[in-house]
């Protein structure tokens, strides 16, 4: 796998490639009276041009919680068909737009929330990106195997994707 570090406006539009495409992450937040990060998969609502990630999210969830105390997050996506990943680290900030609540509203996150758009826990989650890494196979998983499997036999490396460091 080849090393490929992007900057800025590369970094940017790889990283709402990626989360776009992949669209759930597993959310991990650190909990100060648990021994693990408490993890949650979540739909983004926006990647936006600064390259932080929206979501909306309840102040009755454990996640909530978490991040009131400590609010740092990272966040783990993965398309295990095509072998690509994201893994994100950075700071939460929670509020209660209620006009970003209308921008994000929509019938999926309406199944999440009983009392509608108007229900007193609904809290816009921001993350502020600090660090991310991806790895992006350039293939498909079958030719991937394929490449993997010849390297290993012939004592070659082959290019089987890229990996590197997302500095936004």
């Amino acid at each position: 796998m080849s090393e490929e570090n992007l900057k800025r406006k590369e970094a940017l539009e790889k990283l709402q490639l990626l989360i776009n495409k992949i669209d759930i992450g597993m959310l991990c937040t650190y909990p100060t009276s648990e021994a693990y990060v408490h993890a949650v998969p979540m739909s983004r609502q926006e990647v936006d041009e600064e390259g932080c990630i929206w979501y909306l999210f309840s102040k009755d969830s454990q996640t909530y919680k978490n991040i009131k105390d400590d609010n740092k997050v990272s966040i783990q996506f993965a398309d295990i068909g095509n072998y690509t990943f994201l893994s994100v680290n950075g700071n939460a900030e929670i509020s209660d737009d209620i006009e970003r609540i209308k921008r994000y509203w929509n019938k999926f996150v309406e199944a999440w929330f009983e009392k509608g758009i108007d229900d007193p826990n609904i809290r816009i989650l921001k993350i502020e990106i600090k660090d991310a890494h991806y790895w992006d196979n350039k293939t498909n998983k079958l030719v991937t195997f394929f490449k993997v499997a010849s390297s290993a036999i012939t004592g070659k490396n082959l290019d089987i994707g890229r990996e590197g460091a997302l500095d936004l």
